[in-house]
């Protein structure tokens, strides 16, 4: 008996490791054992379902045990030896089937999200915000009514909270922000738009994609929808657990990590997927008694002859065609100074600007950018845009970590592109834009290059250094050039900078910077130190503090 549960135990593990078995094809002296090698293998051909349900795994061990008690069940007289090995063989294929059912099931819950955002238009919702403390006590901090598609546009209004009714809407020309309570109206520019509203289903699904790692921990019941709870793990950021409605394939809940003993739960309580957004809740309309204040008023215009009357220059217009790209309008500012073309993502919610103007003079890059070229221009490249300078500058476009920017001077003229794309596509629109090649170092560096000397890093109290910079202390740790300027500071000072830094904030540049990994170059003659080599140890984001791992000595 022990050396027939042997052979079959062998025949899985053979099929297990996609070897063919030497029984296989053979008949087998013994007309039972045969039985259970063609069970075996009628469970191996079950094709990989579109996607498994929950209950596949229980319908698999029924219909094992079912096979089992047929044959259990025939006239012919079982063997005690086979009753045991029947047991083996259920128990062996339902263990490989669940093992292959937890990664596959992931992997499919995450692609049926996908497909389900792709299928649908715009959603119409109600969402509440809830605040957790450590004690699991629950306190309703907001709840809203949500209208958004996937062009970007949406239309927000606070129902419940601290700031009930406040209304925000943009509908890709024009953002504006009703404050019922002081009787004013702003508006923006709708791009890019820093206010970003919590549980934006296509973002959501966006950031579960890119994630590190997504498990499948639970299902549970939301808002009365059965639903599979994950638990992701994102580049940036901590883990958080995330609810997705097993009818629709689609987020309805999430909820963050416990920080400084308290976390976060934003429900859709209500939702429902409509074809488009109603007209009325995305039309620019001043209500009676209201005031209206235009923090940065544009004017759009039919074509560059109408904007080139009001601004007085000519605009560059596209050398080459933008494949992948759709126009959808061209504004001028009020100062008319500058000219704004809007271009969006073919299928995507992603925009690019392009902004033109007469120049002020040189250009001066930012100390955090890269330098680059465009042709043979100079070209500040930020990634993400920090700092707003020339044409850039207003305060409009900095400090959005989404965002990533190229600036350069030609002749007379300032251009910049900006978008929430990667740099790659950012650099390829400006090189079909401008016909002209686009040099960004970070690009072709090698980050990977070593330090000269390597500098030994304290994970923990680094750790605690991201939970400081959290919290809102020590935001220097965020700016590369400001770390390489302490680090080299205090190799020229060990024992304490007084006064000013020995080393130039200017005197540093960025020469390599893909987000994760840094180097810089230090300027000037007294310093001891020509290279420092910075990395993200702890977050990978925008929000990961830069950690000094090593550098090159002057000399």
């Amino acid at each position: 008996m022990k050396n027939d549960i042997k052979k079959l135990s062998d025949y899985i593990d053979k099929l297990n490791e996609e070897k063919k078995p030497k029984e296989h094809g053979n008949a087998s002296e013994s007309p039972e054992l045969e039985e259970l090698f063609e069970t075996v293998r009628m469970v191996r051909r079950v094709k990989e379902p579109a996607l498994p349900k929950a209950d596949y795994p229980k319908r698999l061990s029924r219909a094992v045990a079912d096979m089992m008690q047929k044959k259990n069940n025939a006239k012919r007289p079982r063997r005690p030896w086979f009753m045991a090995a029947a047991a083996v063989a259920a128990v062996l294929v339902i263990a490989v089937a669940l093992n292959f059912l937890v990664t596959f099931g992931r992997t499919n819950i995450v692609s049926a999200m996908e497909q389900a955002y792709n299928e649908i238009k715009a959603y119409h919702g109600i969402l509440k915000v809830v605040e957790i403390n450590d004690e699991g006590i629950e306190i309703s901090q907001a709840k809203m009514e949500v209208w958004a598609d996937k062009d970007g546009r949406y239309c927000i209004e606070e129902t419940e909270g601290q700031q009930k009714g406040l209304i925000t809407v943009n509908n890709g020309q024009k953002k504006w922000q009703l404050r019922p309570d002081d009787k004013k109206m702003y508006v923006f520019s709708p791009f890019p738009d820093l206010y970003r509203f919590t549980f934006e289903i296509g973002e959501e699904i966006n950031i579960v994609k890119n994630a590190l790692k997504v498990e499948t921990i639970g299902e549970d019941v939301i808002s009365e929808r059965k639903a599979y709870v994950l638990k992701v793990t994102p580049s940036g950021g901590k883990p958080y657990k995330i609810w997705i409605d097993k009818d629709t394939s689609l987020p309805l809940q999430r909820e963050t990590s416990m920080n400084n003993a308290i976390q976060y739960r934003v429900t859709y309580i209500d939702i429902e997927y409509i074809d488009s957004l109603p007209l009325e809740v995305i039309t620019y309309k001043l209500p009676e008694g209201f005031k209206e204040i235009n923090e940065n008023a544009e004017q759009i215009v039919n074509n560059y002859d109408e904007a080139s009357k009001i601004t007085g220059f000519i605009p560059m217009e596209p050398v080459n065609s933008l494949e992948g790209y759709e126009m959808e309008y061209i504004a001028v500012t009020a100062d008319a100074k500058k000219v704004k073309t809007y271009y969006s993502l073919k299928g995507q919610n992603k925009r690019i600007m392009f902004l033109q103007g007469k120049s002020a003079g040189e250009l001066e890059p930012a100390p955090t950018s890269i330098k680059g070229k465009i042709g043979n221009n100079k070209a500040e490249i930020q990634s993400p845009l920090e700092a707003d300078n020339g044409i850039l500058s207003g305060g409009v476009y900095a400090s959005t970590t989404n965002i990533n920017s190229i600036r350069w001077i030609e002749g007379e003229f300032e251009y910049a592109a900006v978008g929430d794309v990667s740099m790659e596509k950012l650099s390829s629109f400006v090189k079909s834009f401008t016909g002209k090649d686009v040099q960004i170092p970070s690009e072709t560096a090698d980050s990977s290059e070593q330090p000269q000397v390597e500098v030994e890093v304290d994970l923990h109290a680094e750790e605690n250094e991201q939970k400081s910079v959290d919290a809102g202390s020590s935001p220097w740790k965020l700016d590369p050039v400001y770390v390489a300027q302490v680090f080299v500071s205090l190799k020229i000072s060990p024992e304490g900078i007084q006064g000013e830094y020995p080393v130039k904030y200017e005197d540093i540049e960025v020469i390599v910077n893909n987000g994760e990994d840094a180097v810089l170059q230090i300027d000037g003659n007294d310093t001891p130190i020509r290279k420092v080599y910075l990395k993200k140890l702890i977050r990978k984001d925008n929000t990961g503090i830069w950690s000094v791992v090593g550098y090159d000595p002057a000399n």
